[in-house]
């Protein structure tokens, strides 16, 4: 089992699973989202997740098929709170990540790319989202990991810029 930091897109990640930093109606967005989209095919993607009832609440997590995305098998669908709405919702991005994580073991896959949930235009007033984000994947990891001894899992958490890189880096040292 291991948790890594990264710098670099997870959209671009070797992994089981990628994960969508997605909206509560599992439409294209902006950021991580709208890239997902994009590389996965828009039409496939979307009748994929029109078949999923929505509104999905924060903290969900659903997973569909990654189509045209090759580096991966999957994508996990991970509704993190809009901390401009609900400034407080630390329980809701905790369980963004921790569903993630239930969602991997129950398709019996075993590694995953996050990107930083609810850190950009979810972000809020907070004023250091990504090391908020970071924060609450650390303990959805650490409580998956106590939950599930013997389960294999490796996490890859991904800063994508070099400021969100810098700020979180001193979680990991």
């Amino acid at each position: 089992m291991s948790i890594k930091l990264i710098y670099d897109s997870a959209v671009d990640q070797e992994v089981d699973a990628i994960v969508n930093a997605a909206n509560k109606y599992l439409v294209s967005g902006t950021g991580v989202c709208g890239e997902i989209f994009k590389r996965a095919g828009y039409q496939e993607l979307e009748k994929a997740c029109s078949k999923i009832k929505t509104p999905l609440n924060d903290g969900d997590a659903v997973i569909t098929d990654s189509f045209n995305i090759n580096n991966c098998k999957y994508i996990i669908h991970a509704v993190g709170p809009d901390f401009n709405i609900t400034p407080e919702s630390y329980d809701k991005l905790f369980n963004a990540y921790y569903n993630s994580l239930e969602v991997l073991k129950n398709n019996n896959l075993h590694s995953i790319a996050f990107p930083l949930i609810s850190s950009g235009i979810y972000g809020g007033n907070n004023p250091n989202p990504a090391k908020l984000s970071a924060e609450q994947c650390l303990k959805a990891y650490s409580k998956f990991i106590a939950d599930n001894q013997y389960y294999n899992l490796e996490v890859l958490l991904c800063a994508y810029s070099e400021s969100e890189y810098i700020e979180v880096k001193r979680l990991f040292e």
